[in-house]
């Protein structure tokens, strides 16, 4: 989706604005009422397929590539002669009764699936056009522009709150379509306020189905029967990219297995929320690790602590099977762990990929990460960047992909799947979150935050209370080439050494804009721990490994960096491609807070494990920081396709 996305936006500007008829026309006293309006421009359809969004960005071109758009189970079709665009350009202000004359905007709702579907129709903000035509601040006034749905009445479009106007409403037996005929004006008696405004906007399908299905049966009804395997226990996805996505807690996960029994559904982080050490020198247990520690930290610190009511989604007494082999074949049970969170074990991992190689298996991301299986007293098994088991000593820092158990109770409403529609689960899929504060949200999810190409971030935790932490979703780029930096002459970071300079100065002023800064808590403590080989993450922040006091280590400033263990610290995207050596340039090192010992700093590597490095060298920028109490959300979901659009509130 990220590549079709880039292939299809369109960019408007004053070189391009004619191509598609979009031209600007003076209103003077000589001109008879005749304005330009750059009007409800439907550059874009975001179809929300049961309860799962992403935006697919079309032309106005009338190939039939373009006018059938097909998401999970809702088909939107323009027809062979309606135009997906709606052009208001050399309109000027009219009656209602000339309004509804203008060429009507007709498209076709469809149920493909096998499930009834409701739905809501929205006509909603476009922020990417408005940012990418940069016209934030001079847009139309929505007083000033009227609508009619059908044999609805004429409304003015701001008499809906918020920047999603919820226009219709519905519901679809499977195989049944709903067309809609859409009118929209310039109303009757506007002065020249409406003169050189934009607009931008596209219509928004938000489908939902509260009653849903059991994720167990959602999913295996889901995959073709090539891609399952049946081991007597377990019902594993196999195959290179089946359609077992899953968005949970502002996550991405994939479904791994089923329990042919209990009718539990294993899943996996598709990426690496974090890395730290798995324990010291020669103690591979998975039982009594940092790791376990880590997965199953109640606190804001800890992974089980920033899930979203997990008592209600997942196995709480979940078993682990951490039986030590050296084999891929099914381990016994010797050694089982309860827990609620936990690894895969290498079998799982490798039982993905049967009919497949390593390399294509949906299970290699592309980074490097840690097992549940001990290989020999001295080594835990991991897989490296290029999707191969390995082993390595549990002192070093490779990535975390935490896995848990769903409840056989939990419902899927959505049906798709895929990376760009995944499942959403019944408790998990809230709608119409315009005005809720952003501190009550989870990590993970995303927002639109900053300008630029720099302008996604995401949650990390609410460390500080009724604040938001976030980060850039990733390093830093300057025309999509990652930025660079040094950390310092030293490995303390500060409000005033190398990196901290640019991230309270130039970072405020040229990545983030007035509007935004003026979100951010202004002073944030930045707790300085060092953390070396083999020991706990939690030294980052604590004295000591068991007890919540506070490191003396700190440091007060703005903006500053993630430490190293915490949520976000990871990868979320692909190091290595599938086929050969290469990188894929699509992520880079970038810089934690975290001193490893005196003469070196920890960073987090491009395939996602945690290394050190002198503070002198060059590395990626990854701000974090920390949003006001008073920011409230005003649009999205906070997927990655559809982030938070976020503003101070009162």
């Amino acid at each position: 989706m990220k590549e079709l996305s880039k292939r299809k936006k369109i960019k408007i500007n004053k070189e391009t604005r004619s191509e598609y008829n979009f031209k600007e026309v003076a209103l003077t006293k000589m001109a008879k009422r005749q304005l330009l309006i750059t009007l409800l421009s439907i550059l874009g359809v975001t179809v929300i397929s049961l309860g799962s969004a992403y935006a697919v960005f079309t032309s106005i071109s009338k190939s039939a590539d373009y006018n059938v758009i097909k998401v999970g189970t809702l088909n939107i079709d323009f027809g062979e002669d309606s135009n997906n665009t709606i052009n208001l350009s050399r309109q000027y202000p009219m009656t209602d009764e000339e309004g509804l004359k203008l060429t009507p905007y007709i498209f076709t709702i469809t149920n493909t699936g096998t499930l009834p579907a409701d739905y809501e129709v929205f006509i909603e903000d476009d922020a990417d056009m408005i940012s990418q035509d940069n016209c934030g601040n001079n847009q139309l006034n929505k007083d000033y522009i009227k609508y009619k749905l059908d044999t609805g009445s004429p409304t003015v479009l701001s008499s809906i709150a918020g920047s999603n106007y919820k226009i219709a409403t519905g519901s679809l037996n499977a195989g049944a379509s709903a067309t809609y005929t859409l009118y929209v004006w310039i109303k009757e008696g506007v002065g020249n306020d409406v003169l050189n405004k934009h607009y931008h906007g596209k219509i928004v399908v938000n489908g939902v189905n509260e009653q849903g299905i059991l994720a167990d049966e959602a999913l295996l009804s889901n995959i073709p029967e090539s891609n399952q395997y049946d081991d007597g226990t377990d019902t594993f996805i196999t195959g290179e990219d089946p359609n077992n996505y899953i968005w949970y807690s502002g996550k991405l996960w994939r479904a791994v297995s089923v329990n042919n029994e209990a009718k539990t559904t294993k899943l996996v982080t598709q990426w690496n929320i974090s890395a730290i050490p798995y324990n010291p020198s020669n103690q591979t247990a998975f039982e009594g690790s940092y790791m376990e520690e880590w997965l199953n930290d109640t606190s804001e610190d800890g992974f089980l602590g920033n899930l979203r009511e997990p008592e209600n989604f997942i196995v709480m007494d979940a078993k682990w099977n951490a039986t030590e082999t050296t084999s891929s074949s099914k381990p016994s049970e010797t050694t089982i762990v309860e827990d609620t969170v936990g690894l895969l074990n290498m079998y799982e991992y490798q039982t993905s990929y049967r009919g497949t190689t390593y390399r294509n298996g949906y299970l290699n991301n592309g980074l490097a990460w840690w097992t549940l299986t001990p290989n020999i007293t001295s080594l835990v098994r991991y897989v490296n960047h290029y999707g191969n088991a390995d082993s390595y000593s549990p002192w070093y820092a490779y990535g975390v992909r935490p896995s848990v158990n769903l409840k056989s109770d939990v419902k899927i409403v959505s049906v798709d799947g895929t990376i760009d529609n995944p499942y959403k689960l019944k408790g998990d899929n809230d709608t119409n979150l315009t005005g809720t504060l952003l501190n009550t949200r989870f990590s993970g999810e995303y927002i639109r935050f900053g300008t630029g190409e720099n302008n996604l971030y995401m949650i990390v935790s609410h460390e500080s209370e009724e604040l938001t932490k976030i980060t850039s979703a990733e390093p830093l780029t300057d025309s999509e080439t990652f930025k660079e930096s040094a950390f310092g002459s030293n490995t303390t970071f500060s409000s005033t050494n190398t990196i901290g300079t640019f991230l309270n100065g130039d970072y405020l002023t040229n990545y983030v804009g007035d509007t935004y800064s003026n979100m951010i808590e202004d002073s944030t403590t930045w707790y300085l721990g060092t953390v070396g080989s083999g020991v706990s993450y939690k030294l980052a922040k604590y004295i000591d490994s068991t007890s919540n006091t506070l490191t003396s280590s700190t440091a007060t400033a703005k903006v500053g960096l993630l430490r190293l263990g915490e949520l976000g610290a990871g990868q979320y995207e692909r190091y290595a491609v599938k086929v050969g050596t290469a990188s894929t340039g699509l992520t880079t090192t970038y810089w934690t807070l975290t001193p490893y010992n005196t003469s070196n700093v920890r960073h987090v590597d491009d395939y996602g494990s945690a290394g050190f490095i002198s503070p002198s060298s060059a590395y990626g920028v990854r701000p974090s920081l920390n949003l006001k109490s008073n920011v409230v959300i005003t649009s999205g979901d906070g997927t990655k396709e559809n982030p938070f659009e976020i503003q101070l509130g009162s």
